[in-house]
């Protein structure tokens, strides 16, 4: 049955509610995960899942306490593009991993969003960056042990947009660039030593999808089926809660995205590569 709430706090207040999903501006993730989980509720947060590793670890510290469950909304990790991409890289058939390239860029024209603001957690790497990052994590399997970051920032403080590069101890590199003054651009390319993966739309893949394989002048095509985009982060956290699985993106997981995001932000801000 539907319902209308007229505060977070009578939301929270609900005996019938038992799962919130915390899609507030990012300076309010922690804040208001941790009110929920003491209130008996699990939480599914969205992205960033925190903006300090302090908060991360107080959220974390609030699920063992109440025994409920939080995760982070990174939804194109449940999707069936994704874990075939990571499958295709794992079974060898691009040869040694040498170099992941990630984009996501949108204009963003709405005056006074968030999104702008430094002091609630804006900036196109916290919103549209940590995409590639997570990525490039996931496909390596490992953190960076050093990542290099250049800003240009608005009026907000904010960036407005964002170009990163990582470098993983087994001599993988990774590069992304993030913005909200460009046109929407969305790809991942995967390069090997034998061969590289081209995936157009990593970040929101549909129910139909398409990735690319090249080698030399020949591209082999690989359709991938998916249901529908958060169906699966849905779906994962249901199974945790019902059946005490443990989410696919564990707590840990996204502490390190954050690790990674705030390095990046050092980096740019000193203008010297940062070591994690």
């Amino acid at each position: 049955m539907s319902r209308a709430h007229g505060s977070y706090e009578a939301l929270l207040a609900d005996p019938e509610v038992d799962v919130i999903y915390n899609s507030l501006p990012n300076h309010l993730h922690a804040e208001w995960t941790i009110k929920a989980l003491h209130a008996g509720k699990h939480v599914l947060c969205e992205k960033p899942f925190a903006l300090t590793l302090a908060e991360a670890d107080a959220m974390s510290q609030a699920a063992r306490e109440t025994g409920k469950v939080v995760a982070e909304a990174f939804m194109y990790r449940h999707h069936a593009q994704t874990l075939k991409v990571k499958e295709i890289v794992e079974s060898g058939v691009l040869g040694k991993l040498q170099l992941i390239k990630g984009s996501f860029t949108f204009t963003l024209t709405r005056e006074g969003n968030y999104r702008w603001m430094e002091e609630a957690g804006g900036g196109s790497i916290w919103d549209v960056g940590c995409y590639p990052i997570s990525y490039a994590r996931m496909i390596v399997g490992a953190e960076p042990v050093e990542v290099s970051g250049w800003q240009v920032t608005g009026q907000g403080g904010a960036d407005e947009s964002f170009v990163g590069q990582m470098r993983f101890e087994s001599g993988v590199h990774a590069q992304f660039d993030s913005g909200f003054n460009s046109p929407f651009r969305s790809m991942v390319e995967i390069v090997g030593t034998d061969a590289s993966l081209n995936i157009p739309n990593p970040f929101k893949p549909g129910k139909i999808n398409e990735v690319f394989i090249s080698r030399g002048n020949i591209q082999e095509k690989i359709k991938i089926k998916g249901d529908e985009l958060y169906l699966g982060e849905v779906d994962d956290l249901c199974d945790a809660i019902m059946k005490n699985k443990q989410p696919r993106i564990s707590l840990e997981d996204s502490r390190k995205n954050i690790a990674v995001i705030l390095a990046f932000i050092e980096s740019a801000k000193t203008g010297k590569t940062t070591r994690l």
